[in-house]
């Protein structure tokens, strides 16, 4: 489990390149690198990280469900998602 002030940093981040978005493709359509360099680091979106929404786990994260392989696992074999179930052949 992730601490939560590690889970709250990477929200403030998803804020702050929403807030940025726009003017980020404003000064790169304008090639002002200048007025890019001044924004806060933490708006640029390549800082951002997925994590698990259950756990905040960053590794092992699976974008069709928005979890870890481990939390998927559990939840899978415990028939928490509707659709998955163990294979056998």
């Amino acid at each position: 489990m992730a601490k939560e002030g590690v889970k709250a940093r990477e929200i403030k981040r998803q804020k702050l390149v929403a807030k940025f978005a726009a003017k980020r493709e404003e000064l790169k359509a304008a090639g002002d690198f200048a007025g890019l360099d001044k924004l806060p680091k933490n708006s640029s979106p390549v800082r951002l990280h997925n994590r698990c929404k259950l756990t905040g786990r960053p590794r092992g994260y699976m974008r069709q469900f928005g979890i870890s392989r481990v939390t998927f696992r559990e939840m899978a074999l415990a028939g928490k998602i509707p659709g998955v179930r163990k294979a056998s052949w």
